[in-house]
């Protein structure tokens, strides 16, 4: 692994995620195989290291946020678009966590999208901010051994079920991001997914693979190694004419009968 530590000269960016989003980090250790956030990050850096072996810490970034948001009209901030907040770094250098107090102190709102369970350790924080506050995990399977193939370093499914329980039980806000699916591997047993994740959650977001450069070249290793039947059929689905996703969403709607929370990233 590969870590520097830098710093930046701006962290509270416009957004459409929300108003704003701040990264503190560039890269991210988890290394997830689909992740397109490799490619769009290549293209404001000269890393040449393959996705998941550097990591760059704005060790800054507190700094710059408490001078940034005393110009910013408040809103809502999501954390984060490019990196994870929670990745294994951040439990040294506490960057997410430093931002969040500034955020608190001055009454911005909080949305988080996380793989890792440390974001449990700011519960603290969490719990006390008076305007919005929502925390999501990535969760794209609950078999164990297909989260280690696209996945390898985020947090097993057992945490991220925990933390999303304890985040409930404290009045947190909750959101599960069911993407990317991975086709005939996140949807063999879609039914399991839903009604497991329910109880712990507010909302689902459902979202497709993105193929931004780079990506099916790693995917493709991926697959050729532990899934080799499943090749030509991603092929189909990704490079031609396919009802795919559009049969997903349908099975999906016809599973959640309004019981749930649905919103279609796609």
């Amino acid at each position: 692994m590969s870590i520097k530590e830098i710093k930046c000269k701006s962290l509270l960016n416009a957004s459409k995620l929300g108003d704003y989003c701040i990264n503190p980090y560039v890269g991210c250790a988890h290394g997830c195989i689909y992740c397109y956030a490799d490619y769009l990050t290549r293209k404001f850096t000269k890393r040449t290291e393959n996705w998941g072996d550097f990591v760059d810490v704005k060790i800054n970034a507190s700094e710059v946020l408490r001078r940034e948001i005393l110009r910013k009209k408040k809103g809502t901030v999501f954390i984060s678009s490019l990196t994870d907040p929670y990745q294994p770094l951040e439990k040294k250098y506490e960057i997410t966590r430093k931002c969040l107090e500034i955020l608190l102190r001055n009454n911005f709102s909080v949305c988080i999208q996380t793989k890792s369970s440390l974001v449990l350790r700011d519960l603290d924080l969490l719990k006390k901010f008076k305007e919005k506050c929502e925390v999501g995990f990535t969760i794209t399977t609950l078999d164990e051994k297909i989260r280690k193939d696209f996945e390898p370093f985020s947090s097993p499914v057992e945490e991220k079920l925990k933390a999303l329980k304890i985040l409930k039980e404290n009045r947190i806000k909750t959101f599960v991001f069911f993407g990317p699916v991975l086709p005939y591997l996140s949807d063999k047993n879609l039914g399991e997914y839903f009604q497991t994740l329910f109880p712990f959650t507010d909302c689902f977001w459902v979202d497709k693979l993105n193929l931004k450069p780079g990506v099916w070249e790693k995917l493709e290793k991926v697959l050729k190694e532990k899934y080799p039947e499943l090749v030509e059929k991603w092929k189909t689905i990704f490079f031609e004419k396919n009802e795919y996703y559009k049969e997903l969403k349908r099975k999906i709607l016809e599973i959640c009968k309004n019981k749930f929370k649905i919103v279609f990233c796609y």
